[in-house]
Protein backbone atom coordinates (compact mmCIF):
# COMPACT_ATOMS: atom_id res chain seq x y z
CA UNK A 1 0.00 0.00 0.00
CA UNK A 2 1.01 3.58 -1.14
CA UNK A 3 2.24 5.62 1.67
CA UNK A 4 3.25 9.30 2.22
CA UNK A 5 5.32 10.57 4.89
CA UNK A 6 6.06 14.55 5.12
CA UNK A 7 9.10 15.98 6.83
CA UNK A 8 10.29 19.14 7.62
CA UNK A 9 8.05 21.00 8.91
CA UNK A 10 8.98 23.85 11.81
CA UNK A 11 9.04 27.53 12.79
CA UNK A 12 10.68 29.78 10.64
CA UNK A 13 10.82 33.79 10.79
CA UNK A 14 9.38 35.73 8.48
CA UNK A 15 12.56 36.10 5.53
CA UNK A 16 13.67 32.27 6.10
CA UNK A 17 13.55 29.05 4.70
CA UNK A 18 12.69 25.18 4.98
CA UNK A 19 13.15 22.03 2.85
CA UNK A 20 10.27 19.79 3.05
CA UNK A 21 11.04 16.01 2.00
CA UNK A 22 7.99 13.69 1.12
CA UNK A 23 9.09 9.71 1.23
CA UNK A 24 6.91 7.40 -1.03
CA UNK A 25 6.78 4.07 0.79
CA UNK A 26 5.17 0.83 -1.17
CA UNK A 27 5.85 1.14 -4.65
CA UNK A 28 9.81 0.87 -6.75
CA UNK A 29 11.61 3.85 -7.71
CA UNK A 30 10.66 2.39 -11.20
CA UNK A 31 6.75 2.70 -10.64
CA UNK A 32 6.87 5.85 -8.28
CA UNK A 33 9.12 7.84 -11.22
CA UNK A 34 5.82 7.26 -13.55
CA UNK A 35 3.75 9.73 -11.35
CA UNK A 36 3.17 13.10 -11.02
CA UNK A 37 3.79 14.60 -7.73
CA UNK A 38 2.30 17.92 -6.03
CA UNK A 39 1.99 19.71 -2.77
CA UNK A 40 -0.67 21.27 -1.35
CA UNK A 41 -1.29 23.37 1.95
CA UNK A 42 -4.45 24.47 4.12
CA UNK A 43 -5.20 26.48 6.94
CA UNK A 44 -8.21 25.78 9.54
CA UNK A 45 -11.24 27.03 8.02
CA UNK A 46 -10.23 26.77 4.37
CA UNK A 47 -10.05 24.90 1.39
CA UNK A 48 -7.18 22.81 0.78
CA UNK A 49 -4.76 24.83 -2.37
CA UNK A 50 -2.10 23.93 -4.81
CA UNK A 51 1.61 25.09 -4.02
CA UNK A 52 3.19 23.27 -6.67
CA UNK A 53 3.69 19.84 -8.61
CA UNK A 54 5.85 18.46 -11.11
CA UNK A 55 5.85 15.69 -13.56
CA UNK A 56 7.36 12.01 -13.15
CA UNK A 57 10.31 13.05 -15.38
CA UNK A 58 10.90 16.07 -13.21
CA UNK A 59 10.77 18.56 -16.08
CA UNK A 60 8.00 20.12 -16.20
CA UNK A 61 6.80 22.12 -12.85
CA UNK A 62 4.56 24.34 -12.23
CA UNK A 63 4.03 26.84 -9.19
CA UNK A 64 0.94 28.65 -7.86
CA UNK A 65 1.79 31.73 -8.56
CA UNK A 66 1.56 32.69 -4.65
CA UNK A 67 4.91 30.62 -4.69
CA UNK A 68 6.43 31.13 -8.05
CA UNK A 69 10.21 32.61 -7.24
CA UNK A 70 10.52 31.40 -3.72
CA UNK A 71 9.23 27.97 -3.53
CA UNK A 72 11.32 25.12 -5.79
CA UNK A 73 9.87 21.78 -6.19
CA UNK A 74 11.91 19.05 -6.95
CA UNK A 75 12.04 14.74 -7.40
CA UNK A 76 14.34 12.33 -6.54
CA UNK A 77 13.11 9.11 -8.34
CA UNK A 78 16.13 6.94 -7.14
CA UNK A 79 15.08 7.23 -3.75
CA UNK A 80 11.41 7.33 -3.93
CA UNK A 81 11.36 11.46 -2.52
CA UNK A 82 9.89 14.73 -3.43
CA UNK A 83 11.36 17.81 -2.21
CA UNK A 84 9.75 21.50 -1.36
CA UNK A 85 12.34 24.46 -0.76
CA UNK A 86 11.06 27.60 0.68
CA UNK A 87 12.46 30.62 0.33
CA UNK A 88 11.86 33.84 1.97
CA UNK A 89 9.00 32.66 3.55
CA UNK A 90 6.11 35.02 5.00
CA UNK A 91 3.82 34.92 7.50
CA UNK A 92 0.61 33.95 4.95
CA UNK A 93 2.87 30.41 3.96
CA UNK A 94 1.51 29.23 7.35
CA UNK A 95 -0.31 25.81 6.90
CA UNK A 96 -0.30 22.43 6.98
CA UNK A 97 1.55 21.32 3.76
CA UNK A 98 0.45 17.84 1.81
CA UNK A 99 2.27 15.99 -0.31
CA UNK A 100 0.22 14.18 -2.81
CA UNK A 101 0.49 11.61 -6.00
CA UNK A 102 -1.53 10.76 -8.77
CA UNK A 103 -1.45 7.41 -9.43
CA UNK A 104 -4.45 7.71 -12.38
CA UNK A 105 -3.58 8.23 -16.44
CA UNK A 106 -2.40 11.27 -16.85
CA UNK A 107 -2.69 13.16 -20.01
CA UNK A 108 -1.36 16.02 -18.65
CA UNK A 109 1.81 17.31 -16.65
CA UNK A 110 -0.29 19.93 -14.65
CA UNK A 111 -3.23 18.98 -11.90
CA UNK A 112 -3.88 21.37 -9.59
CA UNK A 113 -7.19 20.43 -8.12
CA UNK A 114 -7.29 17.92 -4.19
CA UNK A 115 -9.37 15.74 -6.33
CA UNK A 116 -6.89 14.82 -9.26
CA UNK A 117 -4.92 13.26 -7.02
CA UNK A 118 -4.46 9.74 -4.97
CA UNK A 119 -2.75 9.37 -2.16
CA UNK A 120 -2.20 11.84 0.13
CA UNK A 121 0.37 12.15 3.25
CA UNK A 122 -0.40 13.09 6.93
CA UNK A 123 0.93 16.63 6.85
CA UNK A 124 3.39 18.76 8.35
CA UNK A 125 2.73 21.70 9.94
CA UNK A 126 4.60 25.34 8.61
CA UNK A 127 4.70 28.57 10.78
CA UNK A 128 5.68 31.75 9.75
CA UNK A 129 6.56 33.99 12.46
CA UNK A 130 6.04 38.06 11.25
Amino acid sequence: QVQLVESGGGLVQGGGSLRLSCAASGLTSITFSQYVMGWFRQVPGKEREFVASISWSGRRIYNDDSVKGRFTISRDNGKNRVNLNMNSLKPEDTAVYYCTMRTRDSGSNYYKEVNDYDYWGQGTQVTVSS
